[in-house]
């Protein structure tokens, strides 16, 4: 099976704590695997799940959380 993986654009210097989504040639699927583990599983979800998923990490980031003190 080809898969295209890409690093999320969150992915940074944050210890490796970061996924890759992929693409593969039959459509009608996204692939989520952990970046560490590349041999290791992968979860499939449908390409709607997914953008609600990304929308919800969207609209969560841009909401600031409660403040310390």
């Amino acid at each position: 099976m080809g898969v295209t993986w890409r690093k999320s654009s969150y992915s940074g210097r944050n210890g490796g704590g970061c996924v890759e989504v992929g693409a593969p040639a039959e459509a009608g699927r996204v692939l989520v695997r952990d970046t560490k583990d590349r041999q290791g599983p992968a979860l499939a979800v449908s390409p709607r799940t997914w953008r609600n998923f990304a929308q919800r990490v969207r609209v969560s980031a841009a909401v600031p959380g409660p403040s310390a003190g």
